[in-house]
């Protein structure tokens, strides 16, 4: 009887969204976690303990700037990169060209140097490369597409598409690295790289320029200031002024962040509580933009990071009707105003449900007939059930796949031409925000 080969995996960059990928390819076969790659030895350390919790072996730990030689030594397969942002080239790059399949946490990258580098290095090698954009596998957003693909209202003609990030959730932006474009390519790449490449997958089209308006009106020193919001401390942790405030985190009160982040200070000097009201702050908060599709379709997209409550809107204008999603998923209606944020892990980072989760609704709106509302699957863990099936798609099933769930095995994983096309728009944003014209796709993103 043969065995199933097992893939030697490494994991670089162990910070919170890490442990996804840490536990999910600990609990499947065929694979191992044989490596970890950190500037931390706290933040590995956890993620070890993360594996020995689920009775797989520990991985050795590496420094980043001996990565070349991890992979050569430890034999790798497989490489997970949920590092920040603008790292993620770094570890990719040098991976395909190792013959190891690669998987990228959303966005592929920041900036169009990178991308190209990436891209390049993709048709040089013909090695793979899967960008981990898990918001294709909610159910709800799977049935959107097949009512568009199927044609229920015919030609898609506009998208309207609004986003709204709470006074938790959005406010986490802001206080961590994520504050400082060099670092994450701001909102419009980070965060809206999801929703760019939905709409780039549920159009099955190309984004070939935007437009676009973006500003810091909420979060900042001086909009702080000028809203009465601000308190004056730089850090959360041990600070006076942060005991009532609502923005404030608090990293000592959840273990998880304080074996990450607040014992991890030791380490890399990386502070994960500042606060959100003070400087440097190189992102914006409000973003509004307007994008047109190859074949002629428009999209008109907003961004707030600074909601009373989490959810999006998303209505479609089709040559035979209309179809309409609202959601108020893993996100929530309305945040009550607790004294101090004490997890990252739910409401903070999106990840599980909120106290007060909602729901979703999905109506259909045919010409010259009554409107329809259309039964859905709603999951409001874990990104809205897309992160499991993402990691089922992405390394197989844990156990034996259940037959009725074969949407995540049925649809593709997006490619680096996927992450290409969902940073062209956000690049392209940014490039207008700052020239105050429509920017072409094309030239930021050859190809």
């Amino acid at each position: 009887m043969s065995r199933t080969p097992v893939l030697r995996a490494a994991v670089v960059g162990t910070g919170h969204r890490a442990q996804l990928f840490t536990r999910g390819l600990a609990e499947r076969p065929g694979h191992v976690v044989a490596a970890l790659c950190d500037p931390s030895p706290t933040r590995m350390a956890f993620h070890n303990r993360l594996l020995a919790e689920r009775g797989a072996p520990a991985a050795t730990a590496w420094e980043p700037d001996r990565f070349t030689d991890l992979l050569a030594e430890e034999g790798i397969d497989e490489v997970v990169v949920t590092t920040v942002d603008a790292e993620h080239d770094r570890y990719i790059v040098p991976a395909l060209k190792a013959g190891c399949r690669v998987v990228t946490e959303k966005p592929m990258t920041v900036d169009a140097g990178r991308c190209s580098r990436i891209l390049d290095t993709v048709r040089e090698t013909g090695n793979s490369l899967t960008v981990a954009f898990n918001y294709r596998f909610n159910p709800v957003h799977e049935k959107v597409r097949a009512l568009l693909a199927g044609g229920a209202i015919g030609e898609v003609l506009s998208v309207h598409f609004e986003w709204l990030l709470d006074v938790r959730h959005g406010a986490d932006y802001f206080r961590r690295w994520h504050r400082e474009k060099r670092h994450s390519g701001g909102l419009m790449v980070h965060k809206s790289s999801h929703h760019f490449d939905l709409v780039n997958w549920w159009l099955a089209d190309e984004p070939r320029e935007a437009f676009g308006y973006g500003r810091l009106g909420f979060y900042g020193r001086e909009a702080g200031e000028r809203h009465g919001l601000r308190r004056d401390y730089d850090r959360a942790h041990g600070a006076e002024p942060a005991a009532d405030d609502p923005f404030a985190l608090d990293l000592a009160a959840d273990a998880t962040l304080r074996a990450l982040y607040l014992d991890a200070e030791r380490d890399d000097g990386y502070l994960r509580d500042r606060n959100v009201f003070d400087g440097p702050v190189t992102i914006e908060d409000d973003m509004s933009v307007l994008v047109r599709y190859a074949r002629g379709a428009t999209m008109t997209y907003h961004l707030t990071a600074y909601s009373p409550w989490e959810g999006y809107r998303v209505m479609f204008n089709g040559s035979a009707g209309r179809l309409e999603l609202e959601v108020e998923v893993e996100e929530s209606p309305w945040q009550p105003p607790l004294s101090r944020i004490t997890s990252a892990v739910g409401a903070v980072h999106g990840d599980t449900a909120a106290e007060h989760a909602g729901g979703a609704r999905l109506t259909l709106r045919p010409l010259w007939q009554p409107p329809e509302d259309v039964p859905l699957a709603v999951a409001h863990e874990a990104h809205g059930g897309g992160d499991p099936r993402m990691l089922d798609a992405l390394f197989g099933p844990v156990g034996p796949a259940a037959p009725a769930d074969t949407g995540a095995a049925a649809h593709p994983t997006a490619t680096e031409r996927d992450g290409a096309l969902a940073l062209a728009v956000g690049l392209a944003a940014n490039r207008s925000f700052e020239t105050g014209r429509p920017v072409r796709t094309d030239e930021l993103i050859a190809g």
